[in-house]
């Protein structure tokens, strides 16, 4: 299958070597570095299992879509519509588009500037890039999509691709409770540029972490969203099952690019105001996070 990475940052291109390895025709869309890197030595994965060059087209250019049959869009939030727009134009009738991003509402808003369905698609995967060209995976990878007529043939697809994935009965609820994890952990992370292990052991983090989470729950339900009842548990485990691990928020800001607080806790706040619920440590964290930002946005689409 001819399958296209819009927006290839460390998620689009791990996806996407796995994707090359199981034979499908992959293309990259990208930062420069990164595609020129990957157009002079192939493309690095780097697992547990050991590290391996994959040959994969890559390109800066849009019109690299137009051939695709199916599209995994990694966008970061902040330039869903602005990446869509440029997509648009160049897309074939028949393409499928996955959105594979953070936050809750990336699928409906691409799919308004698409004019067509995207499917949802929940990712629990720790990668990061050591470089250009290079792609290191840290652990999980699995992948929950949302419910379609093409769902069902993707998720054999990706299957056969050694990925786990699934078909998800509720990923709205799925999405929120991932939205609910990143709101509690990714800003803490950012800020004080710590792993995730190192921060529970700061006197009062955990029950920050907490409060994080019991003020997203509160606006989940005032929305009409049900989140699982071991939520809090599964928010602390993430200081144990990824303890050496930044977020991606955190990378962002120590590469002095925007990342996806407005669509994290800055979605939190927004959508607490609308039903007047209080939400002060959100609130809190989204302003400290534009402050960083502040004096170092990066106005090229940036890449997950």
């Amino acid at each position: 299958m001819q399958i296209a990475i819009m927006g290839a940052g460390a998620v689009g291109s791990y996806y996407g070597a796995l994707l090359a390895r199981a034979g499908h025709a992959v293309t990259l869309i990208g930062r420069a570095a990164h595609v020129e890197a990957i157009q002079s030595n192939g493309l690095t994965l780097e697992t547990s299992s050991g590290r391996e060059t994959l040959r994969v087209t890559a390109s800066q250019e849009i019109d690299a879509l137009k051939d695709a049959e199916l599209v995994l869009f990694c966008v970061k939030s902040t330039d869903t519509e602005t990446a869509g727009a440029l997509m648009a134009s160049v897309l074939s009738d028949t393409a499928v588009v996955l959105s594979l991003q953070n936050g809750v509402d990336n699928a409906d808003r691409l799919a308004e500037v698409l004019d067509r369905e995207v499917v949802p698609v929940v990712v629990y995967a720790a990668v990061a890039m050591p470089g250009p060209g290079h792609v290191r995976h840290h652990g999980g990878g699995e992948l929950a999509l949302g419910a379609s007529t093409v769902s069902a043939s993707l998720v054999r697809l990706f299957q056969d691709a050694g990925m786990a994935a699934t078909t998800a009965d509720d990923v709205t609820g799925m999405l929120w409770t991932k939205l609910v994890i990143n709101c509690a952990w990714n800003a803490v992370s950012a800020i004080t540029r710590q792993p995730y292990g190192a921060l529970m052991a700061i006197d009062g983090l955990r029950e920050m972490v907490m409060t994080v989470t019991g003020e997203c729950r509160a606006v989940a339900q005032a929305c009409g969203v049900v989140l699982p009842e071991d939520l809090e548990h599964s928010t602390l485990m993430i200081a144990e099952t990824m303890a050496g691990q930044r977020s991606s928020m955190a990378q962002d800001l120590a590469r002095k690019r925007q990342g996806e607080i407005e669509h994290l806790n800055g979605f939190i706040v927004r959508k607490a105001k609308v039903h007047d619920i209080d939400v002060p440590v959100n609130h809190s964290l989204l302003v400290l996070v534009r402050a960083l930002e502040q004096g170092h946005r990066n106005v090229d689409i940036a890449c997950r």
